[in-house]
């Protein structure tokens, strides 16, 4: 599903956000410089400034260690021979807006600049895929909206697709194909490139898990609706926000973005939207004070185009005629030319009980707790009890509370994550408590990188030593080398 609509040869078996997954496409990039840039030290990486805001910020802080120097502007106006060695872009934009790359994609090819994209999963099903774009090395993102709660942030799995020739730098699990003793095809882990068992100072990444279980619903996501239901889910999606578009601009309201696929930038004064939407309950983004952006889903109704167009219509004091039906209009620019999830799984379960029988069939395939014992050999393969299954599917738990609400829409969600902190402290020990890392791996760096500003502080910038144990878990050393 993730190679046919990134248009990439390889994808993993997902990673834990999309920032991280971010992360390590600039890291993968920065390992696989040609002899020649690695001599002469080219270590520029450029950043969309339409980049998502928590993704720059990882990648600030994976950088700094690894000597990355960070260069955020306009990818239309970069020097692509001022010796940059990678670029991120965002696709969509942060802002909505969306931009044709094939063209820039090339030059940055023929001056030797890895790309890696950072996607929106559904706008991929009617944008052209970047794999086609004839440049990008790397695509990211998350499957969150392929049928995952917003959940405040989490769970959710991101996805990872890269070139057939960087398989062996690529983070998280990788699935093979092999034969059993019989000699009939079967699945299999393969390539263990992320602990690194024999060469552990080579590398290139800490990350040795996936998010299975919320990319198992992703992916079933995609089965159930196959091609056909995400063309019709997206289409009606994007429909949806041109005619929002068209109801607000008739208010005499700019909307800044001329290609677009989910997500409105307008220009107007954001205080005074600010405070009609909440009082229609409906939490916009401000980016600065002259501008709101609105960014609409698979669950939006006619209904909610109507409070949204209300709450602009009420900020600069005018009526508006009240939408009724959608307009049949496209503000895509470039649109998808490519086919993608051909193959018969996407096509053959698209009713309930088709869907059940396939997902039992795949089950009976599974060593599991109610068949014997599992040898767990992992810090993170753990028992998914029923008792924390239940809340994923429960809509009293705020499965659809977004990451970025106001903190006073989130009480009940501060007071849990607040008494685990304070539980954590007095178990280990220890004054206080980061509940940011979301895997072991990820803790284990934030631990080093918290070691490591407590030597700067202290003017101690020699000490560049990690001591690892050889028994020690595969990511221990691994994360050392992040830190280099």
């Amino acid at each position: 599903m993730i190679t046919d609509l990134t248009g990439m040869e390889l994808a993993n078996a997902s990673l834990l956000d999309e920032s991280t997954a971010a992360a390590e496409a600039m890291t993968l990039l920065f390992s696989v410089r040609e002899r020649a840039q690695k001599k002469d030290k080219v270590v520029k990486f450029f950043v969309d400034q339409d980049a998502l805001p928590q993704t720059k910020e990882l990648l600030k802080t994976r950088a700094i260690p690894l000597g990355i120097e960070l260069v955020e502007g306009n990818p239309q106006e970069i020097d692509v021979n001022a010796g940059y060695y990678g670029i991120l872009l965002q696709y969509p934009g942060a802002s909505g807006n969306v931009v044709d790359y094939t063209a820039f994609a090339k030059k940055c090819q023929e001056n030797n600049i890895r790309i890696a994209v950072s996607a929106d999963i559904l706008s991929l099903v009617l944008l052209e895929a970047p794999g086609h774009w004839g440049g990008a090395d790397v695509v990211v993102g998350t499957t969150q909206r392929f049928g995952i709660p917003l959940g405040y942030g989490g769970p959710h799995a991101a996805y990872f697709a890269t070139r057939e020739e960087f398989k062996r730098q690529i983070p998280g699990r990788i699935i093979g194909v092999t034969k059993d003793t019989d000699g009939k095809r079967a699945l299999r882990m393969a390539l263990q490139t992320r602990e690194q068992h024999i060469k552990r100072d080579k590398a290139t990444s800490n990350i040795c898990t996936a998010q299975v279980l919320l990319a198992v619903m992703a992916g079933m996501y995609g089965v159930y609706h196959g091609p056909r239901g995400l063309k019709f889910i997206a289409n009606k999606l994007h429909s949806q926000t041109a005619t929002l578009a068209d109801a607000v601009e008739k208010l005499g309201i700019y909307q800044t973005n001329e290609n677009f696929f989910d997500t409105l930038s307008f220009k107007v004064d954001a205080e005074a939207v600010k405070k009609e939407a909440l009082a229609l309950e409906i939490n916009f983004y401000y980016p600065d004070a002259e501008t709101v952006q609105v960014s609409l889903n698979e669950t939006t109704s006619l209904a909610d185009l109507n409070d949204i167009v209300s709450a602009f219509a009420k900020a600069v004091n005018k009526d508006f005629t009240p939408i009724t039906e959608l307009l049949d209009s496209t503000h895509l620019g470039t649109g998808r030319q490519t086919e993608f999830m051909t193959y018969e799984v996407f096509n053959s379960y698209h009713s309930e009980t088709e869907l059940m029988r396939y997902i039992k069939k795949l089950e009976r395939k599974d060593l599991a707790l109610n068949h014997s014992m599992i040898a767990l050999g992992s810090c993170t393969m753990k028992l998914n009890a029923a008792a924390e299954m239940l809340p994923l599917s429960n809509p009293q738990w705020g499965g659809n509370i977004h990451p970025f609400v106001p903190v006073d829409q989130a009480q009940g969600y501060q007071e849990m994550l607040n008494k685990l902190e304070l539980q954590l402290n007095e178990a280990t020990g220890f004054a206080g408590t980061s509940l940011q890392p979301n895997s072991g791996a990820q803790g284990e760096f934030a631990g080093l990188m918290a070691i490591r500003a407590y030597h700067h502080s202290r003017g101690d910038h020699h000490r560049d030593i990690c001591l690892i144990p050889s028994s020690a878990h595969g990511t221990n050393p691994a994360s050392a080398v992040m830190l280099v």
